[in-house]
């Protein structure tokens, strides 16, 4: 049988060999045996990790994928579970080992599978992900050209960027280039995540200026921008150009 990929589910599957070996190796780190692949998909990077990991659980929400997955394995010490990532309890699959997570995940769900990756606990000692080139280097942003979601994952995590993958390396290939991004979760968050609900209200109408995002209630427009002058930060800024210490010290007046 042969098994067609389904756009719906956002399937793309790599086919370079020297990539996923990357991927594999990005994801190995010390004391870690286990590694939990999302997508499987036709176990190209499944073959990599196993390789590497003594042991691999790999989450694959397509019946006909996870039905024949473990037959391209025999003798493998692979389990393949037929689950919804994000509906998946990470922690209990992991029974209490330390472990890994990589994955060629579908570009529609990147911020939610990474949110869930990085809110489980305990927290995966390396997360490598395959994703949307635009947003790889978004989540590795700089003040100026920050997202709620990059600031989510600079909070609780070290970012750092791999190797770019043409679309053309991809069967079939996707309308855009994609890139490898890793994240190592810090020990704590760099901040208080309660002060990314004020980011939030930042980000509301990304387009506007951050006093006029912020005013309402008791806080008109000039008082923002008051509060942002008295705290070195331009009062015509706009959310992208806040870092997490900025967001700290506005939701702490």
């Amino acid at each position: 049988m042969v098994l067609k990929n389904k756009k719906s589910l956002g399937q793309h599957w790599l086919k370079n060999r020297a990539v996923l070996d990357e991927i594999a190796d990005l994801a190995l780190t010390s004391d870690v045996d286990l590694c939990l692949e999302i997508g499987p998909g036709l176990g190209t990077l499944t073959s990599s990790l196993l390789k590497r990991f003594e042991k691999v659980i790999a989450i694959e929400y397509d019946d006909d994928l996870a039905r024949k997955l473990p037959g391209s394995f025999p003798g493998k010490n692979l389990d393949v579970v037929n689950e919804d990532i994000l509906q998946a309890e990470i922690d209990n699959l992991a029974g209490g080992q330390p472990y890994a997570v990589a994955g060629n995940i579908p570009y529609y769900i990147t911020s939610p599978i990474i949110r869930k990756l990085l809110e489980t606990q305990p927290t995966a000692r390396k997360i490598v992900l395959l994703i949307q080139k635009e947003v790889a280097e978004r989540l590795a942003a700089e003040p100026g050209d920050y997202n709620l979601l990059a600031l989510f994952t600079q909070n609780l995590a070290e970012v750092e960027l791999g190797p770019v993958v043409k679309a053309e390396e991809f069967t079939p290939p996707p309308k855009v280039d994609s890139q490898v991004v890793v994240l190592t979760p810090l020990a704590e968050p760099q901040v208080d995540p309660k002060c990314l609900e004020l980011a939030k209200r930042g980000f509301s109408s990304p387009r506007k200026k951050l006093a006029a995002n912020l005013s309402g209630g008791q806080r008109s427009k000039a008082d923002w921008q008051e509060i942002l002058r008295q705290n070195s930060i331009n009062p015509d800024a706009r959310a992208e150009d806040l870092s997490l210490w900025d967001w700290e010290t506005l939701s702490s007046i």
